[in-house]
Formats: C-alpha cells, sequence, structure tokens
C-alpha cells in the first residue's frame, strides 16, 4: 500500500487519492456543490423543476448502462453497482444545471458549473476509490523507463534440479540497487497479432557478469486496461525492487505483455476467428524471450500470470500450452473465457461451434487431460461476488486435474488492492517455482 512518507509529503503527486484526506476532501465538496446545485429559494425553483432534474439524470443513467452493457459492452461481466451509482450522481448534477441555468445570472452560472465539476469530481474520485486504479496522480503518468539492456554475457550461473539459483549466486561489488524497466515491443511473427508495446523488467543482478541465468514471469492485465496497468495502478517495478532488496539483487525477470491489442478489445486468449492470441503468448512471447534476454530455459523457468481477464488467459495458456508454461498466478480470473454470455463467445469466436470452444477452454481441457508437472496460484478477492465462486470452481477442477494448486483469498474484491496484494503476496511462490530460491 502507498504510505505518505516524509519525503514525498508536500509532493502533491504522491498524495494518496484512495485514502486519507484528499478523497474524503473531495467528497465533502461534491457533496456540498451537490446540495447548492439543488436547493434554492428563487421563486421559480419548485418542485417540478427538481422532480424533472431526478428524472433526467434517471433516464440518462439508464441510457449510460445500455450504450456500456448491452451495446458497447466493454465489460464481460457488466457495470458494477457501485460505478452505476456514482454515474447517476454525476448525471444528476448535471441535470440540475440544466433545469437551474435559465434561472441565474451570468456570475451564477459560472458558479454552477464549478459546482457541476465538484459533483462530477467527486463521482470519479469515488469510483476510483472502488477499483484503487489510481492509488496517487503519480499512477497516472507514464512510467519512467530504461533503456533495455540486450547484450549478452559469455559468463553466467545457473541453478539445478538440487539447488535453487539463489544458493549459487553471489552478488558481485557495486551491483546496483534497483532493477530497470524497459518499454518493449513483442511483434506477432508467428500469430499475426498486434499488440501494444509491453514492459520488461530486469532486475539489479542481471547487470552483473557473470550473469544469473534467472527465471522469466510474463504478466497480464485485465480488460478494459493495458501492459501499463501493472507498471502504474500494480507498483510492479517496487515490488520487484523490494523482493531483490531481500535477495542479493536476484529477483524474476518480467514482461508485461499485451494479450489484448486493445485497451477495449478482447481476443480471449484464444485462437479463435477473432484472432490468434494464444499462438501470441504461447509463441511469440517466448520467442522473443529467448532470443532477446539471456535466461533459464525450459517450462519450469517460465510462468504466466494475470488479473482479471489476464488472470483467465494465465490459466488458459497453462492448460493449451503446459510444454510452455509451467507455473501459473491466476488472479481474479474468470470462470471461462467470455465475451458476454456464453453464446455470444461462441458465436463471435467460434462460429457457433461448440466443440472448438470446449476445445480450449481450461474447464474441459482439464476434465479430459491431467496436469501433475504444473504449479498454479489461484487467488481472488474475499468479498468478490462476481469473480470468487467461479475462481473455486476453477480451482476445484485444477486439482481433478491433477495440479498442484493452492487458493488464496485477500480482503477486498475486485480491484488493484487485491490485485497488488497477490502479486506481492505469490512473488517468492513464483520464484520458488521457477528456481530463484528455496
Amino acid at each position: 500500500m502507498t504510505t505518505l512518507t516524509l519525503a514525498t509529503r508536500w509532493n502533491p503527486i504522491d498524495w494518496p487519492l484512495t485514502h486519507g484526506p484528499v478523497p474524503q476532501a473531495v467528497l465533502l465538496a461534491g457533496w456540498a456543490a451537490l446540495a447548492l446545485l439543488a436547493f434554492s429559494r428563487h421563486r421559480r425553483w419548485r418542485a417540478p423543476r427538481m422532480l424533472g432534474a431526478l428524472a433526467l439524470g434517471a433516464v440518462l443513467t439508464v441510457l449510460v448502462k445500455i450504450v456500456v452493457d448491452d451495446w458497447w459492452h466493454p465489460f464481460p461481466e457488466g457495470t458494477p453497482d457501485f460505478v452505476l451509482r456514482w454515474t447517476a450522481v454525476g448525471l444528476f448534477g448535471t441535470a440540475l444545471l440544466c433545469f437551474r441555468a435559465s434561472l441565474l445570472t451570468v456570475r451564477g452560472r459560472c458558479f454552477a458549473v464549478g459546482g457541476v465539476v465538484l459533483v462530477v469530481l467527486m463521482a470519479a474520485s469515488q469510483i476510483n476509490r472502488g477499483f484503487d486504479q489510481y492509488p496517487t496522480a503519480r499512477a497516472m503518468l507514464a512510467p519512467h523507463t530504461d533503456e533495455l539492456a540486450t547484450g549478452k554475457v559469455a559468463a553466467t550461473v545457473q541453478g539445478g534440479s538440487d539447488r535453487p539459483l539463489a544458493e549459487v549466486w553471489h552478488a558481485p561489488p557495486g551491483l546496483p540497487a534497483k532493477g530497470t524497466l524497459s518499454t518493449v515491443t513483442v511483434p506477432g511473427t508467428a500469430s499475426g497479432f498486434s499488440a501494444r508495446p509491453g514492459y520488461v523488467y530486469l532486475p539489479p543482478a542481471y547487470r552483473a557478469t557473470p550473469r544469473p541465468l534467472l527465471p522469466v514471469v510474463v504478466l497480464l492485465a485485465g480488460q478494459p486496461g493495458g501492459p501499463e496497468d501493472w507498471v502504474n495502478s500494480g507498483a510492479v517495478r517496487q515490488t520487484l525492487d523490494d523482493f531483490a532488496a531481500r535477495h542479493q539483487g536476484l529477483a524474476p525477470i518480467v514482461l508485461v505483455a499485451d494479450q489484448t491489442g486493445g485497451n477495449f478489445a478482447n481476443p480471449l486468449c484464444m485462437d479463435s476467428q477473432i484472432a490468434k492470441s494464444q499462438t501470441y503468448l504461447a509463441v511469440d512471447v517466448p520467442n522473443w524471450i529467448h532470443h532477446n534476454l539471456q535466461t533459464a530455459t525450459g517450462r519450469g523457468a517460465l510462468a504466466i500470470g494475470g488479473l482479471s481477464l489476464g488472470g483467465t488467459c494465465a490459466l488458459q495458456l497453462a492448460v493449451n500450452a503446459p510444454e510452455v508454461y509451467g507455473t501459473f498466478l491466476d488472479i481474479s480470473g474468470q470462470e471461462e473465457p467470455t465475451l458476454g454470455t456464453h453464446q455470444e463467445t461462441v458465436d463471435k469466436a467460434f462460429d457457433g461451434d461448440e466443440a472448438a470452444f470446449a476445445a480450449v477452454d481450461p474447464v474441459h481441457v482439464m476434465a479430459r487431460k491431467k496436469f501433475p508437472d504444473t504449479a498454479g496460484m489461484i487467488v481472488v478477492g474475499a468479498d468478490d461476488p462476481w469473480f470468487r465462486p467461479g475462481q473455486e470452481k476453477i480451482h476445484a477442477a485444477a486439482q481433478e486435474a491433477g495440479m498442484k494448486v493452492g487458493f488464496q483469498t485477500i480482503p477486498g474484491w475486485h480491484s488493484w488492492v487485491v490485485f497488488r496484494k497477490a502479486l506481492e503476496q505469490n512473488l517468492p511462490w513464483l520464484a520458488q517455482q521457477t528456481g530463484l530460491i528455496r
């Protein structure tokens, strides 16, 4: 969790936006502005106008829900209720301005517009608090990145079957305290998939000679979203730097890849008539890693993880490409890959062919095959009403398939409070499974 330290106390971009005085002040200012917009002593401001504003706000909210959930459909599970509630508050404030504008002076209208801005800001702040997407203003900025070190060295150190890498590695003097984060583009050479740029984290030990041959974790974001979410909202760099500081500069290499191609796109991480997203993750991404980076090799040294849609994708790759990924981390994933309803998914991705969908759907695959050499961790918010039931079913199916699989709940719901903690909490487990530490 981001804390307000003495060094950052006076830097506004580091002030917490999801807890503490800033969001509370925005909340109080928003409610006060809404009250001033709603109540007036003007002789022409009567109940019919207030009721009209309420009706307009309600109609606009319903229209937003229809457009978002039934037409645009960016959230396969539907828009969360709290998002709709705060959207309704913002729209009600806007409707009040529409009904009051003709009764106000020019100066009054300027104040009223300012009031609406405060109401909308309050609604946005509360939605942000619900998701914890932007814990600080800094999380909204483009991350600082470094030049990617692609050169390879001749002298290397690797772990063995009986000893993890950390037990045979000795950090040389002068090792950097922090790792590097670089922007990278992984081309869809085999898949034809058009991915956005991602990020690669190289721990301090990667810059040493001899170089330790580190395992790699491919990390995926949710939808809507993109690779930058793990960097900005997920604080992945800080989490990995903290781990490296405790392990002589060692940490997994992490590639935050783009599996969707757009903030609201969803190719389902399958090879279908939508795109060959599975081939991208199972062929193009590993090929790029081994061509551009010096790492440990083999399925035991390559893990995949993600949140929400990314968690679903991680499980999909673990069961559909087990020869590539030996370990997966499924954070708040879905019960099955989805574009809304099951029928919509099958129709859009496989032209209505149920057998083609079942051939790659994780639950169906795990019912047919055993995975005794695959390790998995399934994590979900303890208070997540949408994803917890599905994650519990996935866990049971994985156990039946013979996986070495664990199940964890973290206080919270489907938000970055859970996602960040899930990675931080399971980074040591990933390091163990991939041969980095014991």
